[in-house]
């Protein structure tokens, strides 16, 4: 049995404690392994997890005993976190009293209440303030530290040499809350922000308390109060908190920084950023401002005391690390102040950014109060507790990812950024070696380096600034190109009418381009749904141009049928993805909708004119106003929820009753009323079906498919107006422009058609979301641009018929085609732009179609659709943080489409299990959810 054992024990590839003895220890930087010995088996099944169990481990925090400190190191949540990990927790008697954390909340949360000795003879000892010498026990806290334990704390290991050695004797693991490194991935662990966001905020407080004035203006009848003024000095997280509280306290808040960055960050929270004339960057390492210059003190000093005379109240934040906080205020500058004025030393602590400052003492001095305590996020011990709990609770998971084990791994070659910097940073011992510093780290992002431009340089720039002279003159002469154009128009015009379409045309475009500005983003869907819906009016250019009796009797009028068919497809299917879309938003709790009640001004508004038109009055035009006005109002109304459901409403209203103008208009006879009637039910029909059954999920790109429709509409009828007016020509002196705005109509109309199909199919999933990247095909898109313009030079030269349908056959091919290289070359995700423009697009193309037939309905709800949806692609584009020409032409001009290697992305993730989700849901402020292809359900 013994030999049988001693096989078992040599074959085990565990790694046994007796082949220890064989690892060496090399001198100078190596990499640190935390190692916990397990005890020994006598077989192997898996591999044996480094570390040590978490439930082996105690977790001790002991009382603050730093005079007036009032916080402790973790709050009973941060016990019930650790707990829940498998942590065994020990609190010394009383540690949160200060904190307002009784010791029956701890026991509430599994820790056990013990004494002093007992907590800190723990395995992972947690303080906020670095061990001191216990004045009760006459012994210094290092001391009473177990041999090889874990100390987490606030050190200054810079500043503390006597204290590390003390440590270093008891073979101490020391993790320094303030040697966090400031990068993205340790914000949930950077307790020197926490606590100085606290100070910035307590500094406002304390400030506003001392202050003998209101911080906001006030009017009241006994006089007017100015608001107070509040200087800010240094734009770190402390000076930005404070920056935050007096402004939302009413404040007039001025911010100074030496780097740019902060600058904005002032800025974007309404204060006012100060600089000086000397350009100097002051970026420096770990998140601080570096030294600056002896020229830009200089001015430095000139703007503080320039300052001193105009503000109420100073906060300083200043701090150098490792150094004495650089006196940025004379006594001279402090004396100098309104008398009442306050000012806060965030810095005292350091020594102090004002010569007049006393640490830790409150004191008045020539009138100004000063407050120089260093105690600040102590006398908000609550909230400073809980967020240093959180402090510590996140580190401690983050270091030691795994779910069973504590173990984590120091090594002295990482990347910038990585969980490597973070715990080589962090800890400034190990096993009693002091490794403080840490090495500087791998792949540094590197700006680029700010050149300090010299006085001749600075006078050269203040030169080349517009003059106020250069500035007016410019917009003077805008306007005055503009006003010359208008006249242009004016004498170009072929005729009266031309020029009151004009006028007409612009008015709406100017309305159009207003009321699209403060959309919902939830509703961008929506709106695009209902704007081309009502774009669908391509189909009163198909009605005036209809004939025949029950059939159409000549291609133009064969055409127009078509295109009125088409055009109540996407009407009726347009308005029903609309009312779907706004369905979405509807909760079980909303109050009962009534909307059949707009039914009523509905009749009314048609009703009302047939019985006018039966009078024989000709009301034509005055519809054509209401039913703008209607689109108006639509696309106003689905700007917002609370009046979506209205604006998809009045579009249908406004549609209504210009075809009903439309049909009152024409007169047609009897025969020719039942063509035009089938046309519009038969389409109508074929739209509301599909609208009504495709599923929610395929709305979006369904709009896009309708859309494809008005396109074509607009095609069909440029032509066939082209057909009605060619024998015309000869005589009309408008002859040019309508061919001129046929030709356009034709072109708009083919991109939007064929470009529609394609945003139809990529999201749809017919076509590859990717783009189609063809070679050269900034080159095949410019060459079929040119053979589009240049094909209009034989359409207006030559006067025969077949020149001319050939030409407009010519552009409706390489518009189609134009329209699908243009598309296809965009990505699935840019779509929803694509599919605004082309929005747009139509648009411009019903004003084509209101210019051919004097229509002033087409052109009004044109120049709307148009100038809206143009709106509407530059807010999305804005929103995406793209220009509208980097997503039309395809990313041109990117890297990513220059044939080279795409970007990489890298860096790091950290996977949790479902406990430790619900507790970040809880905590967070904003969630943020960003779907891929495997998050979307195949039948929603």
């Amino acid at each position: 049995m013994a030999n049988l054992l001693k096989t078992v024990v040599t074959g085990c590839s565990c790694p046994f404690r007796s082949s220890w003895g064989s690892c060496k220890v090399l001198p100078g930087k190596k990499d640190f392994l935390r190692t916990f010995h397990t005890h020994q088996a006598l077989w192997c099944k898996a591999p044996v997890k480094p570390g040590i169990p978490y439930k082996q481990l105690t977790v001790g925090v002991p009382k603050e005993i730093f005079q007036n400190e009032k916080r402790v190191a973790l709050s009973p949540a941060g016990v019930q976190a650790l707990v829940k990990q498998g942590f065994n927790v020990v609190v010394e008697s009383g540690a949160g009293e200060a904190s307002k954390f009784s010791d029956d909340h701890y026991r509430a949360a599994g820790a056990q209440i013990q004494g002093v000795k007992e907590v800190l003879a723990s395995d992972l000892v947690v303080k906020v303030r670095a061990p001191m010498l216990n004045p009760t026990l006459g012994v210094h806290e290092a001391d009473l530290l177990k041999t090889s334990a874990t100390l987490i704390s606030f050190i200054y290991p810079a500043q503390n040499p006597d204290l590390l050695n003390k440590l270093s004797k008891r073979k101490t693991t020391v993790l320094a809350m303030d040697q966090v490194p400031r990068v993205t991935i340790a914000q949930g662990y950077d307790a020197l922000s926490s606590m100085a966001n606290i100070a910035g905020y307590k500094a406002v407080v304390l400030a506003a308390n001392h202050f003998g004035r209101f911080f906001t203006g006030q009017i009241t009848a006994a006089g007017k109060v100015p608001p107070a003024k509040i200087l800010i000095v240094g734009g770190g997280v402390a000076g930005l908190a404070s920056a935050g509280a007096a402004k939302s306290m009413g404040a007039i808040v001025r911010g100074f920084d030496t780097r740019a960055a902060a600058l904005e960050q002032f800025k974007s929270l309404g204060a006012e950023p100060l600089e000086v004339d000397l350009k100097e960057s002051g970026e420096g390492q770990g998140g601080y401002a570096k030294e600056m210059s002896k020229e830009f003190i200089e001015a430095e000093m000139k703007l503080f005391a320039q300052q001193c005379k105009e503000v109420d109240i100073l906060i300083s934040t200043a701090l150098i690390p490792g150094k004495k906080a650089p006196v940025l205020f004379n006594k001279e500058m402090i004396e100098s102040m309104k008398e009442g004025s306050v000012v806060v030393d965030l810095a005292a602590e350091a020594g102090g950014n004002f010569e007049t400052t006393k640490p830790g003492e409150l004191y008045v001095h020539k009138g100004v109060t000063h407050i120089g305590y260093t105690d600040l996020p102590s006398r908000m011990a609550t909230q400073a507790s809980t967020l240093y709990s959180n402090n510590i609770t996140k580190l401690l998971k983050a270091i030691s990812p795994d779910k069973d084990n504590f173990y984590f791994e120091v090594k002295d070659d990482f990347d910038f950024g990585t969980m490597g910097h973070v715990i080589r940073g962090t800890v400034v011992m190990k096993d009693g070696e002091v490794i403080f510093p840490a090495p500087t780290p791998k792949n540094i992002p590197q700006g680029a380096p700010v050149k300090q431009k010299t006085v001749a340089e600075l006078e050269a720039e203040k030169a080349a600034t517009i003059t106020p002279f250069r500035k007016t003159m410019t917009s003077a002469s805008v306007y005055t190109a503009g006003l010359t154009g208008i006249l242009g128009l004016g004498l170009a015009a072929p005729n009266l009418a031309f020029s009151q379409m004009v006028t007409t045309f612009g008015l709406a475009g100017i309305v159009g381009y207003h009321t699209v500005w403060g959309v919902t983003p939830a509703l961008h869907s929506p709106l695009m749904s209902v704007t081309n819906a009502i774009s669908g009016l391509t189909a009163v250019g198909g009605l005036v141009l209809m004939g025949g009796h029950l059939y159409p009797s000549t291609t133009s009028q064969g055409l127009a049928a078509l295109a009125t068919f088409i055009s109540s497809v996407n009407i009726a299917g347009g308005f029903l993805v609309t009312q779907r879309m706004l369905d979405m938003f509807k909760r079980p709790t909303d109050p009962p909708e009534y909307n059949y009640l707009y039914l009523l001004p509905a009749g009314t508004f048609v009703g009302g004119y047939l019985a006018a038109l039966y009078s024989g009055y000709n009301i034509e035009q005055i519809m054509y106003l209401g039913s703008g006005l209607c689109c108006v109002g639509a696309l106003a109304g689905l700007s917002t929820q609370g009046t979506a459901r209205l604006g998809n409403a009045l579009g249908m209203i406004g549609v209504a009753g210009g075809l009903a103008a439309t049909l009152g208009g024409l007169k047609p006879c009897p025969e020719l009323l039942a063509q035009m009637s089938g046309a519009m039910a038969l389409g109508g029909t074929i739209g509301l079906t599909i609208a009504k059954r495709i599923q929610i999920s395929d709305l979006p790109q369904l709009v896009a498919a309708f859309h494809s429709l008005v396109g074509l509409a607009a095609v069909l009828t440029c032509v066939a107006e082209y057909i009605v007016e060619y024998p015309h020509f000869a005589t009309d002196a408008a002859a040019n422009l309508t061919k001129i705005v046929a030709y356009l109509g034709t072109y708009i109309g083919g991109v939007t058609f064929s470009g529609s199909l394609i945003a139809y199919g990529k999201l749809q999933g017919i076509l590859k979301s990717a783009p189609l990247l063809l070679p050269g095909r900034h080159l095949l898109n410019a060459g079929l641009l040119a053979a589009s313009v240049g094909g209009i030079i034989p359409f207006m030269v030559d006067p025969s018929f077949t020149t001319g349908i050939t030409c407009l056959g010519s552009v409706s091919a390489l518009s189609a085609v134009m329209g699908v290289t243009l598309t296809a070359a965009i990505g699935g995700a840019d779509m929803p732009v694509v599919i605004t423009v082309l929005n747009s697009y139509s648009g411009w193309a019903l004003c084509a179609e209101g210019f051919l037939l004097n229509n002033n309905l087409l052109t009004i709800v044109g120049a709307l659709i148009g100038s809206s949806g143009a709106i509407l692609s530059y807010i999305m584009c804005v929103a995406m943080n793209r220009s509208l020409a980097n997503v039309i032409l395809g990313g041109y001009g990117t890297t990513s489409t220059a044939g080279g290697k795409p970007m990489e992305i890298s860096g790091t993730h950290t996977e949790i299990n479902l406990d430790n989700a619900i507790d970040m849901i809880r905590e967070a402020n904003s969630i943020i959810i960003t779907p891929g292809k495997k998050s979307r359900p195949n039948n929603p």
